[in-house]
């Protein structure tokens, strides 16, 4: 079913804001090419009208902090079969491609927008806050298809590749209202892009997990603070769903490994309880460090998550151990399937000397 879009301008009576037809989806992608987050503030924009090797061009091409790369295809003219059928070819050249070719394809980009001259991983880091994981760019990835309305048929296809075929497909649809001389864009997406972001990772990893959590831990400058969570035992995430939602999987019992992205790991502990938001976690007793998003202040969305654990072992950030192979995510919490996560757990182990 449809989504029907509608604003209303506040006033002795609200009144309803006049819906109009966007002049082309052609400028809505001249929108979104200039700011990505109109789609979603997670992505950095890496190409636009790629060139696969078969002679078509991809609309726009984005990547998340966990190296997901996201196809993002507009309906234009386009049939609801040929616009999903396009997406799905264009994914299957995407799903072959080296790291590096994302890095020549953000070159290109990036010259064409006039970007200045930072590299992919400049860019990256700029963006999420650490350098990209070669190993988890290309690991995952998701199809959009951007239109400024969505059919029934197109809405059917996407339900069933969603749920009978394990295909990380979602649709977002735009409306475009008047009021006088000023417009406004109005975005509703099919799906939850939470849940599709899962539902990339969890196809696009492979092997068992063998049931140790992943946790990345952001540290810095008006933010985390990494001996707050050793003092007080906790982990956090926060700064939008995106972020926090992943710290609700973990259960009490659950044990987790915890990586400072660009330092290494710290420590792995056991969950205690479950994720509470920081207003409720954070009491005048707590003598914290860093800084912390309150919901007060900025909204359940934004506001940071706490998680309370007890340390199995922990050490400073000078102690951190940071080798060559092993695992490392920009998600706060995950369940790696990959082997070199079972490395990872088996060589900190032995460097901690832990035998449980």
């Amino acid at each position: 079913m449809s989504v029907q879009h509608g604003i209303w301008k506040i006033g002795d009576k609200p009144q309803p804001l006049a819906a109009v037809r966007l002049d082309s989806e052609s400028l809505l992608e001249e929108k979104i090419t200039r700011d990505i987050s109109i789609l979603n503030s997670s992505w950095m924009l890496i190409g636009r009208q790629v060139y696969t090797d078969f002679g078509k061009y991809i609309d726009l091409l984005a990547i998340d902090a966990t190296g997901s790369i996201i196809i993002v295809e507009l309906k234009k003219h386009k049939t609801p079969r040929d616009v999903v059928a396009q997406a799905i070819d264009y994914a299957a050249w995407i799903e072959n491609l080296p790291p590096e070719k994302f890095v020549q394809i953000y070159s290109e980009f990036a010259t064409k927008q006039g970007l200045g001259e930072k590299t992919f991983d400049e860019a990256f880091r700029a963006k999420f806050g650490a350098l990209p994981v070669e190993d988890e760019i290309n690991s995952s990835h998701q199809m959009v298809i951007v239109a400024a309305e969505l059919d029934a048929s197109t809405e059917r296809i996407i339900n069933y590749l969603n749920d009978k075929a394990s295909v990380a497909v979602n649709a977002v649809f735009f409306s475009v209202f008047q009021d006088g001389d000023n417009q406004y864009l109005s975005r509703a997406w099919m799906i939850d892009p939470v849940e599709t972001e899962e539902h990339a990772v969890n196809t696009g990893k492979v092997g068992e997990w063998n049931g140790e959590f992943y946790c990345s831990y952001g540290v810095g400058p008006g933010s985390r603070n990494w001996e707050d969570a050793v003092n007080y035992g906790f982990i956090s995430a926060g700064g939008g769903r995106w972020y926090s939602k992943t710290l609700f999987g973990l259960k009490p019992g659950d044990r987790v490994w915890v990586n400072i992205p660009g330092t290494g790991y710290v420590g792995v502990a056991q969950v205690k309880d479950n994720a509470v938001m920081a207003d409720e976690f954070i009491t005048p007793e707590l003598n914290l460090k860093g800084h912390y998003n309150l919901a007060a202040d900025c909204g359940e969305d934004e506001a940071e998550y706490f998680v309370p654990v007890s340390w199995l072992h922990q050490v400073s950030e000078a102690q951190s151990v940071n080798e060559v192979g092993l695992f490392g995510n920009q998600n706060s919490v995950a369940r790696p399937r990959t082997p070199k996560w079972v490395h990872t757990v088996k060589r900190l182990k032995e460097i901690w000397h832990l035998s449980f």
